[in-house]
C-alpha cells in the first residue's frame, strides 16, 4: 500500500533530515535518512525504494547526479528535489533528469505532504502499466494462468467471458490454488485493464483499520491525521478491487461495502460529501460463504451482490497432469544467472506426482524455489525435496493417477455410504464432476442417492 512506502531522505543537514524523517514517518511512510549521495547508492543497492526526497546541494555529487544515478539502479523509484537555490534553470534540468518535481526551501508542509503522496501515486500506477507492458510484449494476451489440463482449460475460457462483462464475482478455493492470478487474470482481459487493480486482504485489518484502508480519511477525522488521504476504492476508480478471504470481512464493513455496491459512492472517514466510484469487485474465500449467511457472519444481501457468478479455483490434486508443467514453470520463473535448475528427474516428478499437495500451487511453487537455492547442480533430484514429502513417499508405494484418484473416491464414497452429494462437498467439486470421475473409472455401478 501506498500508506506504507519506503522512502529515502538525502541531506546533509541533520536538522533537515530529523525534520522530513518525522513529519514522513507521521504519515505511515518508512523512511531511511542518510547525508550524501554516495551513502543513497550504498542504500539504493541494499533495497528497493518507491521514493527519494534529495537535497539538490550535497557533498561530492550533487542532487541531480545522484537522480541520475537512481533512475539507472531502480527506473521506477520517483525522485522528489528539495533546494534552497531555486531557480528557474535548475528546475528544468530536475525534470528534464527525470524528477517527479522540484520543492523549493522552506517548503509548506501541506505542500510536501500532496508532493509526496502524488509521486507514490504516479509510481504506482507507472509500475502497474510496465508490468501490463511485459506481458504483452511476451504475445501473453491470455494471462499466465499455467496448465493445459481439462479443468485449467476450461477455467482459462469461463475467465476470458467473464473479463467482458463488468458484474462482480465472487472466487472460491482452497489456500494456495491461484484465486487473486484469477482475479488479476480478469482484470488484465477485461476493458478497465488500463486501469488500477488493488488487492486487500480481508483478514489482516481490524475494523477501524479496514475502514480507513477502503474508504480513505478527511484531514483531522481522528488523531494523528494531519492530511486527507485516498483509500483503496478512491485510488482504484475505474478499475478492480480484489477481496481476498472475504469471509473475514467484519459485520459492520460488510454493512459499508453493500452500500457502495448499491450506490456506487461513499463516505471517507471523517467526511460528508458523498465521493461516485466506478469500480468492479471480485471476491475470494476458502470457505462455503453461503454457510456462513446461514450461521449469521455474512449478509444475505451482500452474498447476493457478490455471488453474480461463482468461479471454482481447482486444487492441484485435481489436475495433477499439470505438475510437470507447472513445476518446469516456477524453476524457470525463479532461476537466476547463478542458481538455475535444467533437469528435472524422474524419481523427483514420480513422488510430485504422487504427492497431495495439501498447499496446492503455492506449495509446488514453493518446493521449487526451495530447490533452486540448495542446488549445487542443474538437476532437480529427490534429495532436494523437503524430507517430509520424501517420506510420504517412501510409505506409499508409486501408484499411476488413476489408481490414486480411484482410491480416494472409494474412500470417500464409502465414509459417506455412497451419498454422492456429500461425497462430493468433501472432495470439492460439483456433483456432476463426480459423477463423470466415477464413470471414468468404472464405479459408477450402484444408483445415485
Amino acid at each position: 500500500m501506498i500508506s506504507h512506502a519506503n522512502i529515502l531522505i538525502v541531506d546533509d543537514e541533520t536538522i533537515a533530515r530529523e525534520n522530513l524523517t518525522h513529519v514522513l514517518t507521521q504519515e505511515g511512510y518508512t523512511t531511511t535518512a542518510v547525508g550524501s549521495g554516495s551513502e543513497a547508492l550504498q542504500q539504493i543497492e541494499k533495497a528497493e525504494f518507491e521514493l527519494v526526497l534529495t537535497d539538490l546541494m550535497l557533498p561530492g555529487m550533487n542532487g541531480i547526479e545522484l537522480l541520475e544515478h537512481i533512475k539507472e539502479r531502480q527506473p521506477s523509484t520517483q525522485v522528489i528535489v528539495i533546494t534552497g537555490h531555486a531557480t528557474v534553470s535548475t528546475a528544468v534540468l530536475a525534470m528534464q533528469s527525470g524528477a517527479h518535481s522540484y520543492i523549493a526551501k522552506p517548503f509548506n508542509l501541506d505542500e510536501l505532504r500532496a508532493q509526496v503522496l502524488k509521486a507514490l501515486e504516479c509510481r504506482a500506477l507507472s509500475v502497474e502499466v510496465l508490468r501490463l507492458r511485459q506481458v504483452l510484449a511476451q504475445g501473453k494476451q491470455d494471462f499466465p494462468l499455467v496448465g493445459q489440463s481439462d479443468e485449467i482449460l476450461k477455467l482459462k475460457k469461463t475467465i476470458k467471458q467473464l473479463a467482458h462483462m463488468n458484474c462482480n464475482v465472487l472466487i472460491q478455493g482452497e489456500t494456495g490454488t491461484g484465486k487473486e492470478l484469477i482475479a488479476r487474470g480478469i482484470h488484465m482481459l477485461s476493458s478497465r485493464s488500463e486501469e488500477r487493480f488493488m488487492a486487500i486482504n480481508c483478514g489482516t485489518f481490524t475494523a477501524e483499520l479496514m475502514d480507513k484502508e477502503l474508504f480513505g480519511h478527511e484531514r483531522e477525522a481522528f488523531t494523528g491525521a494531519q492530511r486527507g488521504q485516498k483509500g483503496i476504492l478512491e485510488v482504484a476508480n475505474g478499475g478492480t478491487v480484489f477481496f481476498d478471504e472475504m469471509s473475514e470481512l467484519p459485520l459492520n464493513m460488510q454493512v459499508k461495502l453493500l452500500r457502495v455496491l448499491q450506490e456506487r459512492t461513499f463516505l471517507r472517514v471523517g467526511g460528508t460529501q458523498e465521493i461516485p466510484v466506478d469500480i468492479r469487485v471480485i471476491a475470494a474465500t476458502n470457505c462455503d460463504l453461503k454457510q456462513n449467511v446461514e450461521n449469521g457472519s455474512f449478509r444475505q444481501d451482500l452474498f447476493y451482490r457478490l455471488n453474480v457468478v461463482t468461479l471454482s479455483a481447482p486444487p492441484l490434486r485435481e489436475h495433477r497432469e499439470d505438475i510437470p508443467v507447472l513445476i518446469g514453470h516456477f524453476l524457470e520463473k525463479h532461476r537466476t544467472p547463478e542458481l538455475g535448475i535444467d533437469t528435472i528427474s524422474q524419481d523427483t516428478l514420480d513422488i510430485l506426482m504422487n504427492y497431495s499437495f495439501p498447499g496446492n500451487v503455492r506449495e509446488l511453487e514453493n518446493i521449487a524455489q526451495r530447490a533452486l537455492a540448495l542446488t549445487k547442480g542443474t538437476a532437480f533430484t529427490p534429495d532436494l525435496l523437503p524430507r517430509e514429502i520424501r517420506t510420504i513417499s517412501r510409505e506409499n508405494p508409486l501408484q499411476t493417477l488413476e489408481e490414486i484418484e480411484r482410491h480416494h473416491i472409494e474412500k470417500v464414497l464409502l465414509a459417506t455410504d455412497g451419498n454422492k452429494t456429500q461425497a462430493s462437498k468433501i472432495l470439492g467439486i460439483d456433483r456432476v464432476s463426480l459423477w463423470r470421475k466415477m464413470k471414468r473409472l468404472g464405479l459408477a455401478k450402484d444408483k445415485a442417492k
